[in-house]
């Protein structure tokens, strides 16, 4: 099996993806399809179960695409479900310790390096390729944690150097909301934030990733030279064609 991009082994390029909240394969597909390097699949603020996120998972790989999961929590059955469904990559939102992504390295992974359980789940193609999969899923899922707290940037260093961990993804919207400065991106408190969790990535040698939404954001946030960049969201560019069609109408009613 082949480590995907979002592992990060030896990468030189900023990949580019897109965030799915509508939990329906077709929007899943038909965004893939439009070219991004891989879509973002959100559990923890979607409606989506498990059941769906194997539709999900199987509308973005027909496009080529990889598939980012960030899972709702920290728990190693939420973790061990998700990873036996197959996905390119995880992301484990509201990380703060390197003791905690310890802990997520060792569900993440199998005896003896871990305590994660066996599934043959269609990660190992429902069992057929089981022993392949035991031997090489170290190697073929990235592992990605999130930062979006105070604690979590002071303990960046920390986090970003331990084994196992192929990234660190800056949460703006909620590090910004912890730091008391909601949305000020351009205030010095997040600024210096930002500067402390790219650094920690850079020295530890491992991926770094935000999140933008909209063309400032986006701007902002590819001059921080992060590994990949989710670069929209889906609800919000449904919710902007509908405003846009709508208002042009209504302008040629008048």
């Amino acid at each position: 099996m082949d480590s995907p991009r979002l592992k990060f082994t030896d990468s030189t390029e900023t990949l580019l993806g897109s965030w799915e909240l509508v939990p329906h394969p077709t929007v899943a597909e038909l965004v893939a399809g439009l070219g991004y390097d891989f879509v973002g699949i959100d559990l923890e603020h979607s409606p989506a179960s498990f059941e769906t996120l194997s539709n999900l998972l199987r509308a973005v790989e027909v496009t080529g695409a990889e598939t980012l999961v960030r899972v709702p929590d920290d728990d190693r059955t939420t973790l061990g479900r998700t990873l036996d469904l197959g996905p390119d990559a995880v992301l484990v939102p509201m990380v703060h310790t390197a003791e905690q992504a310890e802990r997520i390295v060792d569900a993440a992974r199998y005896p003896p390096a871990g305590s994660r359980g066996v599934g043959p789940g269609r990660a190992s193609e429902y069992g057929r390729s089981l022993p392949a999969y035991l031997e090489g899923a170290a190697e073929t899922v990235g592992l990605h944690v999130q930062l979006e707290s105070p604690r979590a940037v002071e303990n960046a260093p920390e986090i970003a150097s331990v084994e196992g961990v192929d990234g660190v993804f800056v949460g703006p919207m909620d590090l910004s909301l912890a730091l008391g400065v909601y949305g000020e991106y351009e205030s010095e408190a997040f600024g210096e934030a930002v500067d402390r969790a790219l650094g920690a990535a850079r020295d530890a040698d491992v991926a770094v990733g935000t999140f933008a939404t909209n063309a400032t954001e986006r701007e902002q946030r590819l001059a921080w030279r992060v590994d990949y960049l989710v670069a929209g969201v889906d609800l919000l560019h449904l919710s902007a064609g509908a405003s846009e069609a709508l208002d042009h109408a209504r302008e040629r009613l008048d």
